[in-house]
């Protein structure tokens, strides 16, 4: 067995762990990235693309945005539609200057990548059978096999950052944890499409057909949703069907409508929201989708994991330099709390902007004086703006 020695072991090589390890770089503390799946596939699965203020700034001062800056849009606003009209919620205008900006998780993966190669610290992918020892103990330990060959890595603290299927989390025992859970009764299908934007900020769209969202990656690919049931398969929408949906659900009383194209990727995502407090047990930190998972109608899910290892970091410097672990409670208590914020703003989103068959009529009318309270009043759209551009990541 090949035994390696470090300060943090990191699980999961994503967004979250990848960017924790360039932030333990550069702070002098030494890490070792394990990922389960191929280098390929962390970098071409389609996942998240809006970027808060917080993020974006964070990014710039850790070293991160030379591509970000060059081919990041920022959107200063974004439009709520309903009953065939568009309404902007300028966000910049209402929140002193801060917006979002568009800029492809996977891209932000590939220059993580790149920026950790440059280190030669090392970075493991396909790593079979990943999993987690002695957390309870002062070096807990992160085996797999490499290259065919037993490794063993012994460490100070393990940061666990595979997502919400990885091993680390079932790897607490029983009753460590509490979880809240919740699942809806709908999911998106989400296509990549090579047709340019047809506008230059994201829509919203509450229709009697369901909700839809118009985005985009780059200025010549269009990122699009539609509300479908939580048990679709994304192999029976043909692109005609498709592009019909979306025509009927985007297309305004002014005549704007996406534009189409070639499509190139779809799929499903299912809508949940997940929390668990505390996000640590022993000598083991949660970070990103493996503590918290949000519905991504308030584009929160990449954020909050970006905020979580801007926040352990600086933890886990203090653990490695005098051994206290009792600051990983700091860690979780103040995640925890901005975990819940963005889980209100998701789920306000969510259930502003999706149609349940469970609805009655009741629903169906409060829903549209919510939107129509919503763009007529400078509060409301204040609130929404404050959010989405996103809160303080501490």
């Amino acid at each position: 067995m090949t035994v390696l020695r470090t300060q943090v072991g990191i699980v999961g090589g994503g967004a979250a762990g990848l960017m924790l390890g360039h932030l333990l770089g550069r702070a002098g503390v030494d890490s070792i990235i394990v990922e389960n799946r191929t280098r390929e596939h962390v970098i071409d699965r389609v996942r998240a693309g809006v970027l808060e203020q917080g993020t974006v700034d964070m990014l710039q001062e850790s070293g991160m945005a030379g591509r970000l800056s060059r081919e990041g849009m920022r959107h200063e606003g974004i439009y709520i539609a309903f009953g065939g009209s568009r309404h902007r919620i300028d966000m910049a205008g209402l929140t002193n200057g801060r917006a979002i900006t568009i800029y492809g998780q996977n891209e932000l993966v590939k220059d993580l990548i790149a920026a950790r190669l440059a280190t030669a610290r090392p970075l493991f992918f396909e790593a079979a059978g990943v999993s987690v020892h002695d957390l309870e103990c002062e070096q807990p330990a992160i085996r797999f096999t490499h290259d065919g060959g037993p490794h063993e890595i012994r460490c100070d603290i393990i940061a666990g950052c595979d997502g919400f299927h990885g091993v680390c989390r079932p790897s607490i025992p029983d009753g460590a944890l509490k979880t809240f859970d919740r699942s809806y009764p709908f999911a998106w299908l989400g296509i990549l499409a090579d047709a340019a934007p047809s506008s230059h900020e994201l829509v919203y769209s509450l229709h009697e057909r369901g909700f839809a969202l118009f985005s985009m990656r780059s200025p010549a690919v269009t990122r699009l949703y539609l509300q479908c049931a939580a048990d679709e398969v994304a192999a029976r929408w043909a692109d005609d069907r498709i592009w019909a949906e979306l025509r009927a659900r985007l297309t305004m009383a002014d005549g704007w409508a996406p534009r189409e194209g070639p499509i190139t990727q779809k799929g499903v995502t299912g809508m949940r929201s997940f929390v668990v407090d505390p996000m640590h047990y022993g000598r083991l930190c949660l970070a990103g989708d493996a503590a918290h998972i949000v519905p991504p109608t308030g584009a929160k899910g990449l954020n909050l994991a970006m905020a979580d290892v801007w926040r352990l970091a600086p933890i886990l410097e203090q653990v490695c330099r005098n051994g206290d672990t009792r600051v990983l409670a700091e860690y979780s208590a103040r995640g925890v709390r901005r975990t819940w914020h963005a889980q209100r703003f998701s789920w306000w989103m969510t259930t502003m902007l999706h149609r349940d068959e469970q609805d009655t009529a009741f629903d169906e009318r409060r829903r549209i004086a919510d939107l129509e309270y919503l763009v007529s009043s400078s509060a409301a759209m204040t609130s929404l703006a404050e959010n989405y551009v996103g809160l303080p990541l501490d």
